[in-house]
């Protein structure tokens, strides 16, 4: 039910066809663009027999399935990638492609490394032999998380020349980009952070708590600031004037790092409401369009349901009679003859013709294999009354005569039965359903006579058979 009928995945964008059978939008266009007067292969696998004007494939002759879209949409998937959990409905399931942690990606660098989603920071930082920068100005080359923090600092309007090279100087043993590490806690535990956890926890840990840690640092300053200011004071002026400016002078640094780090953060956090804010606009527009694309459909699909039905009013019309005089043409004898010996189609019924313009419609029913007392020895013909438009103007029962016919292909000897209505029959009343029970011939030829090389009842795997209402 929710499998395109040629790539036989999901459907995406289904389209139904005037067959019935449905195909994804992209899939149609494919089959249309690549093959002239292409057939639905749903139609030739089920039943060749059967193929018709409506199996013959055109984008503009389907129309989108709306209700099948929603039932796809709503059904339940998980991610089958190994290591994932995730669970939902199909569509949520691209969003949730797009941000697996667990997918593999290529590195963008061109490294050639495939990466879980989780782990690219990892590899940009600790991996990737392509992701070197160069600070344009200390002219030095930077893993990634090095470039960063240099060129922010670089680019600030600072007292002091270099003030990364500087604040390095008082950490000669650690790189200031992780400071106070601890081994199975936050960076930041030395000024204050408890949080303990695995590697991963910790990473998500610190990029939630930026503006938390903020304060902690410039907590720690204040608090570094006054012991030193309050130890000066209790050495009584022992201690040496230089060393009090150098310490005062390191706070000073610390102070403006932290200043401009938090300040980022304020941008940051406003930049992400506005972006929620525009995200939630963006969602409410697209909710929009989808409504209307829904209602686009549903006009579409009930504009595809009236031509079918006018496709089908002006076959009929084309083969319609309206002289009681009809000719039914009945092609691939041999195998409808062997589908009714083996019941799959135990009769056919040819279209409607009528009497008159506005006279009696009528059709032919005939079973190649026989039906009653002539069935598995002879052709059985019926006569059918339909209910038409204009039954209530009509005089009932039905009382004309009805000419039966089987032509003979080489004008010779036609095979004709003549029968008139028991007007006392519910074959020929007026018709309170759209057809009445038939009536007419059930041993009209003997198959053996049908089958004959002595006669042309059958040329070319077709027959003709004709009804004439006097």
């Amino acid at each position: 039910k929710y499998l395109c009928s040629n790539c036989n995945n999901i459907l995406k964008k289904a389209l139904q066809t005037l067959c019935g059978h449905r195909y994804c939008s992209a899939c149609l266009s494919w089959i249309v663009r690549n093959n002239k007067n292409a057939i639905c292969q749903k139609c030739k696998e089920e039943d060749p027999s059967t193929l018709s004007e409506g199996s013959l494939l055109a984008e503009e002759r389907a129309f989108g399935d709306a209700a099948i879209n929603k039932e796809i949409s709503e059904l339940k998937v998980h991610c089958v990638t190994l290591g994932c959990s995730w669970s939902g409905i199909m569509k949520q399931f691209e969003e949730h492609q797009s941000l697996c942690e667990y997918a593999l990606i290529p590195c963008h660098t061109g490294c050639g490394h495939m990466v879980m989603r989780k782990k690219l920071a990892d590899h940009l930082e600790n991996g990737c032999v392509n992701n070197v920068t160069m600070c344009q100005k200390c002219k030095r080359s930077l893993s990634s998380s090095e470039y960063q923090v240099r060129t922010f600092l670089c680019k600030q309007k600072n007292p002091f020349p270099l003030v990364l090279d500087y604040c390095l100087s008082f950490f000669p043993q650690q790189n200031l980009y992780t400071p106070l590490i601890s081994k199975d806690g936050c960076r930041f535990s030395a000024v204050g952070c408890s949080f303990r956890g695995s590697k991963e926890k910790i990473k998500e840990h610190e990029k939630a708590a930026v503006g938390a840690h903020m304060l902690l640092l410039l907590q720690h300053i204040k608090q570094l600031k006054t012991s030193l200011c309050t130890a000066a004071k209790a050495a009584n002026g022992f201690v040496p004037p230089s060393e009090l400016n150098a310490n005062e002078n390191k706070l000073h640094v610390f102070e403006n790092i932290v200043a401009v780090l938090n300040k980022e953060v304020e941008t940051t956090h406003l930049e992400i409401t506005a972006f929620r804010r525009q995200s939630e606009l963006d969602q409410n527009i697209i909710r929009g369009l989808e409504l209307k694309i829904a209602e686009l459909h549903r006009c579409l699909t009930q504009k595809g349901v009236h031509l079918s039905n006018l496709h089908k009013s002006l076959l009929f019309s084309e083969q319609a009679s309206y002289d009681g005089v009809f000719l039914w043409k009945i092609t691939d004898v041999g195998r409808k003859l062997q589908e009714s010996v083996t019941g799959r189609t135990v009769s056919l019924s040819s279209p409607a013709f009528y009497t008159a313009k506005y006279g009696y419609k009528v059709c032919l029913r005939v079973y190649l294999n026989g039906d009653g007392t002539g069935k598995g020895t002879h052709l059985s013909l019926f006569f059918v009354i339909m209910k038409g438009d204009y039954d209530a103007l009509l005089p009932w029962p039905f009382r004309h005569k009805v000419t039966f016919m089987l032509l003979d292909q080489n004008n010779r000897e036609h095979i004709i039965d003549v029968f008139r209505p028991d007007l006392t029959s519910a074959s020929f009343q007026r018709p309170v359903k759209d057809m009445n029970i038939a009536s007419g011939c059930p041993m009209f030829l003997p198959l053996s006579k049908l089958q004959s090389p002595r006669y042309a009842y059958v040329k070319e795997d077709t027959l003709f058979l004709k009804c004439i209402i006097e």
